[in-house]
């Protein structure tokens, strides 16, 4: 019988808000499935709410860990979409480098069809049939997390939704204009075109598929201590 996830009357799944470190202690899917999502008071220039790109790592019937390019608070509520899972309406209960623990709102009914395509989906996740047939395949990178280098010299942290040898899909809190140079890791390329949760970088030159996770990820540097 393959391992089942939390039902929705499982114990110590309800209740308060719990920690990512407690979450890790409960039953689980560990499943990557890329989203988007929007916090409170993030607003683009036009004055509309900011979508941001996300992926689970962990889900469970009542909650997830999201890695995301902006963390937000403890006790923010958001909307997320996830591919595979559909719409969800709920609250960050804890924040950890990189990423926060959804706490999900929705009816027991609702709960227990999740339960049961949560099961199916880590089925399915050991046996995966889809190939991808374009030109440049799609690649998800083993972390989303990197960097982002402007013209300006400033450096940001990013979120890789995507990449193949000839780009990626970046989401961040900065929106470079269409056609501005950038560096994403190592690799330099230009912005080609804004997506409803971040942007298209198109390399300069095309990359070895197998050197991408090594020249696009890249942690963001940690501010220098205070003497």
């Amino acid at each position: 019988m393959p391992p089942r996830v939390a039902t929705a009357t499982a114990p110590d799944a309800t209740g308060p808000d719990v920690s990512v470190e407690h979450f890790l202690k409960q039953r689980a899917v560990k499943i990557i499935v890329g989203g988007n999502y929007t916090l409170p008071n993030w607003y683009d220039p036009q004055g509309k709410p900011r979508t941001f790109a996300c992926r689970t790592t962990r889900v469970s019937p009542f909650r997830m860990m999201v890695e995301v390019p902006v963390v937000g608070k403890v006790g923010d509520r958001l909307t997320s979409y996830f591919r595979d899972f559909g719409k969800f309406d709920g609250r960050i209960g804890d924040t950890m480098p990189g990423g926060f623990l959804l706490e999900l709102e929705m009816t027991k009914p609702v709960r227990e069809k999740f339960a049961s395509k949560l099961t199916w989906l880590e089925q399915k996740q050991k046996n995966p049939s889809i190939r991808d047939v374009r030109k440049d395949a799609r690649i998800i990178p083993e972390s989303p997390h990197s960097t982002l280098a402007l013209m300006d010299g400033s450096v940001h942290g990013c979120f890789i939704i995507d990449m193949s040898v000839s780009g990626a899909a970046v989401s961040a809190q900065v929106q470079p204009p269409v056609g501005m140079p950038l560096a994403i890791g190592a690799c330099i390329g230009r912005v080609v075109r804004h997506l409803p949760d971040g942007f298209a970088v198109k390399f300069v030159e095309t990359q070895n598929r197998f050197d991408l996770n090594r020249l696009i990820v890249r942690a963001l540097p940690q501010p220098a201590a205070p003497r």
